[in-house]
């Protein structure tokens, strides 16, 4: 890790008056939650065609069987890395002001961040396709698939967008205005390829927000609009800086 860039990074965020972490699938690989993309990466091994609405709606069953298997055996035992934590200790000092995640994992809220906006939405709640109420995913048993409304007896979708799905206009309009306040945004564990979140850090630079990065690879954003890149693992870098900027050598990690 470059110490001039360390040094730099430290002393934007503890100059800055609003700094907004963006963090994709790369953030829990240490967790145990493989990415979506790449040699190893969940759309590998497995159709994204099943999680497209249509196919939802055609053939729920099977697209449950999938989703059960990917989210519900594998990401809800999933804990919290010290990245994870180390935003959340950064969150409690006051030098990180939100966090917009494009997982849906509930790791960021796990660690103890407590301004989290869940782009994509979350494995924590489903939805009737037909009435719309919300139910808490561990209050349903989803050992007979597909779930079902305890209201409509319609079918329970997992609370996350599928292929194919608009982005709700709450939760775009409320992490645009967020990218928009930043002075700071710290891009975490995302190529960039997903649209349209993968604007939120331009819209950032937009406003003439710093941009630090931190990736195992340069992404469509280090050569672009990337201020200070970091290569390496999420744990590692945020661990650094939040010991250099809360000057705390002895912060328990996650292990």
């Amino acid at each position: 890790m470059n110490d001039v860039d360390l040094m730099n990074a430290v002393s934007l965020m503890k100059e800055s008056k609003y700094t907004v972490v963006f963090s994709g699938a790369g953030i829990s690989v240490e967790s145990g939650i493989p990415p979506f993309r790449g040699p190893d990466g969940i759309w590998t091994y497995n159709d994204p065609s099943c999680l497209t609405l249509r196919y939802f709606r055609k053939e729920p069953k099977k697209s449950w069987e999938l989703i059960r298997k990917i989210f519900y055996e594998t990401f809800v035992t999933a804990q919290p890395n010290a990245a994870h934590k180390a935003i959340a200790d950064l969150e409690k000092s006051g030098h990180i002001h939100s966090v917009i995640t494009q997982n849906i994992n509930d790791l960021h809220q796990k660690a103890g961040s407590r301004s989290v906006y869940e782009y994509h939405g979350t494995i924590k709640r489903l939805v009737c396709v037909e009435c719309f109420r919300m139910v808490e995913s561990n209050s349903i048993d989803l050992t007979a698939l597909p779930p079902i409304c305890p209201d409509c007896s319609g079918i329970l979708k997992p609370d996350f967008v599928f292929f194919g799905e608009f982005i709700p206009e709450e939760i775009n309009s409320l992490c645009l205005g967020e990218a928009e306040c930043a002075d700071v945004m710290l891009v975490i564990g995302t190529s960039g390829s997903v649209k349209p979140a993968s604007m939120l850090p331009f819209a950032a630079k937009r406003v003439r927000a710093s941009i630090i990065e931190v990736n195992i690879a340069p992404s469509a954003y280090t050569h672009h609009i990337t201020d200070i890149y970091f290569q390496g693992r999420a744990t590692d870098v945020l661990t650094t800086i939040a010991d250099r900027i809360t000057d705390n050598r002895q912060r328990v990690l996650y292990k």
